[in-house]
């Protein structure tokens, strides 16, 4: 079901979707709001996440606000595999048998960017960029549908710590600065597990959904 709640006030569009069989009708909708640049809520499997066009620069500079966060906040890149991760950073054989034990999975690691990554995107004076390959069918097909990774962070209002969970408040808080929300239901409550792949030694930089355990840390 599709409620359209974009009006003259600039309210975000709602999509409802089913968790495990999501329509392609929504999600194409959704793909074409984040074509022409806009910022949409979305679920994954830690939490709810904004997404925008990883090409877009004032797309990007939108959800930084939203979030109120600087150039030195890490944002993500979801990639649909390791195959397109690899296009996105550099990743040498010890990195890519880590990254194979933890994606899909709620685990965002830390990693070189190649040229491919936007320079503004990038940590200002590290040049890496945080990578994840999200385990959840909706922002799968949502990645499938859009055709490349999708720029990402953390649905966590400004000036809060937790991650918002629930859709409805998503959409009641957000409506007038988002674009869309794509309803799949709950997600947990927890951020992801934050792996620093750029050094010698993989770093636990924040633990969360992820187990760190499963990447024998």
């Amino acid at each position: 079901m599709l409620r359209r709640e974009r009006d003259n006030a600039g309210m975000s569009q709602y999509f409802e979707v089913h968790p495990q069989n999501p329509q392609p009708r929504l999600l194409k909708q959704a793909a074409q709001i984040l074509h022409a640049g806009g910022v949409v809520a979305v679920p994954t499997d830690s939490s709810y996440a904004l997404v925008c066009h990883l090409d877009d620069k004032a797309a990007a500079e939108s959800l930084r606000r939203l979030r109120q966060v600087d150039d030195k906040h890490h944002l993500t890149l979801l990639c649909r595999d390791l195959s397109e991760l690899a296009n996105y950073a550099r990743v040498d054989n010890r990195q890519y048998r880590l990254l194979k034990q933890g994606t899909p999975g709620p685990y965002t690691f830390i990693l070189e960017a190649t040229k491919e990554v936007p320079r503004r995107l990038s940590h200002p004076s590290r040049r890496t960029i945080g990578l994840r390959v999200p385990d959840h069918r909706v922002t799968q097909e949502l990645l499938a549908l859009f055709g490349e990774p999708l720029l990402a962070t953390t649905l966590i209002p400004p000036g809060e710590t937790e991650p918002l969970n629930d859709p409805h408040e998503i959409r009641d808080r957000f409506q007038k600065l988002l674009q869309a929300v794509v309803d799949a239901g709950a997600c947990p409550m927890q951020p992801t597990t934050v792996i620093d792949l750029t050094g010698e030694t993989p770093v636990l930089v924040r633990s969360g959904r992820g187990d760190p355990a499963r990447l024998g840390l």
